[in-house]
């Protein structure tokens, strides 16, 4: 049976429909979005720029830092034009577009995460053979299939979702296009389409989960047999930043796709957490509070103002 779809676009109502609180909100996620492309940017710069950071943690960051960048390009500038728009509709095939590619952002972050946590667990737990084990034919495989498994659970969940017929109202009380929120302005039963999402999720979130919660049990076991506090103090702190953002990203995430849609307020910012802060948040506790990062930077700046400097005297 072909789709029979009755408009032509959904209305998203966003986070506010006063025009003051939508100007600040507009300077707000302005900001954050600036922050994120230029934080995660730096990231690929430096990393790619230095060979000192040619390893596979940095190379698992570069990607993580290009996802980033991709993800809350997804939704944010969608979102920025609805906040000085007085029309904030979007068409029907550019709402199903976008949570295409938003699912395929999630999912794919999920796998690069746990990815990176076993690369933590190999290098702590087994520095001799770190650098066999970790080769760059497996990173470069872990990676493509962290692309792989993302884009087959947007792909199974999307196709799916052109099987249901929406009519009657096209309101969506959200900021963007996400399939949880699309379910309740489909006139056929969605029953099939919820136990789908929700089982992709609950499978790809948990069994990535899993791992990253079974790699950094090891690493805190392993963190506990050094004898130095001050090298425990150092070693908690990063692990303990890595797995915060993870577990919010990984919190907020599995709420939103496995239990029912409300409609409720909580249901929008819950997305931002982990559409919108996560990517933000990413360069800062994996990459820029870490002092081979910092001392990358250091060294590519030092680089240009010499190279300046040389064009002025010359």
């Amino acid at each position: 049976m072909n789709n029979f779809i009755v408009f032509t676009e959904f209305i998203l109502l966003g986070l506010s429909a006063d025009p003051h609180i939508l100007a600040l909100l507009f300077v707000l996620f302005l900001l954050i979005y600036l922050l994120t492309l230029v934080g995660n940017l730096v990231m690929i710069l430096v990393i790619g720029a230095d060979s000192h950071l040619h390893s596979p943690m940095y190379f698992f960051l570069q990607h993580l830092s290009f996802l980033d960048i991709y993800f809350s390009s997804v939704t944010m500038p969608k979102m920025l034009q609805h906040f000085l728009s007085l029309k904030k509709s979007i068409s029907v095939w550019g709402c199903i577009t976008q949570s295409f590619f938003f699912t395929l952002s999630g999912g794919t972050e999920a796998c690069l995460l746990s990815a990176m946590a076993y690369d933590r667990y190999a290098a702590i737990c087994h520095p001799l053979l770190y650098s066999v084990v970790m080769n760059r034919p497996l990173c470069t495989a872990m990676v493509s299939a962290a692309w792989v498994m993302g884009f087959l659970s947007s792909l199974v969940n999307n196709v799916f979702i052109h099987k249901l017929h929406f009519c009657g109202s096209n309101i969506i009380s959200h900021f963007s296009c996400e399939l949880p929120s699309l379910f309740p302005l489909s006139c056929t039963d969605p029953t099939a389409n919820k136990l789908l999402l929700s089982g992709s999720s609950a499978f790809l979130g948990l069994l990535t989960l899993s791992l990253i919660l079974f790699s950094y049990s090891r690493i805190i076991s392993a963190i506990l047999s050094i004898r130095s506090s001050g090298g425990q103090g150092k070693a908690f702190s990063t692990c303990s930043s890595h797995l915060t953002v993870a577990l919010l990203f990984y919190g907020t995430a599995l709420f939103r796709y496995i239990c029912p849609p409300t409609g409720s307020l909580l249901e929008p910012v819950v997305s931002i957490q982990y559409s919108v802060i996560t990517s933000l948040l990413n360069p800062i506790i994996y990459s820029l509070k870490n002092q081979e990062v910092k001392a990358a930077l250091q060294r590519m700046l030092r680089q240009q103002m010499c190279s300046s400097e040389e064009g002025v005297f010359v």
